[in-house]
């Protein structure tokens, strides 16, 4: 099988795409405003680790069949992602938040001490940069991320199949 026909590797890539751009409209439901960053961070609705690995098992199962070596790597790989996915990234998300809420009393601290008088509040901001607080995901997003990606490559095959 050569690069450009390996097709569970396009599907896993094309649905690690798709779940990221989806998260742009889902977003816009739930809020009314669009956000286009969405589409290069990490954690949201749906989770497109999830997306990409179970459209990655997907398509190894129909390629190579249930009981290859293959799938196996696969579905172990792609449980391991999604687990890490709502243990370890969702606790150091929830960490850089209690961070941040920490650095802001300490900024408030500081300017009643009237130590950085000639500071606006914004230069101070400036100085003291946040840690990104959305690493991981709640295990509905990673649900649904693999839901993504399990439709995704399903969808992806029948379409080949047709031409």
């Amino acid at each position: 099988m050569n690069l450009l026909n390996n097709y569970p590797l396009w599907i896993a890539i094309s649905a690690i795409f798709f779940a990221q751009f989806v998260k742009v409209p889902l977003q816009f439901i739930m809020t009314k405003k669009i956000n286009w960053n969405l589409v290069t961070s990490t954690g949201g609705m749906p989770s497109s680790h999830s997306a990409g690995v179970t459209a990655l098992t997907t398509s190894v199962a129909i390629d190579s069949g249930l009981d290859s070596t293959l799938f196996a790597i696969s579905a172990v790989f792609a449980t391991i992602v999604m687990y890490d996915a709502t243990g370890v990234r969702r606790q150091a998300g929830e960490q850089a938040a209690v961070i941040n809420r920490l650095r802001l009393d300490f900024q408030r601290m500081i300017s009643d001490i009237h130590v950085w008088q000639g500071k606006t509040y914004k230069q101070k901001q400036e100085e003291f940069k946040s840690l990104k607080e959305l690493l991981g995901h709640k295990p509905v997003e990673v649900f649904f991320g693999g839901l993504t990606g399990v439709l995704w490559a399903i969808a992806i095959y029948n379409l080949f199949e047709l031409f």
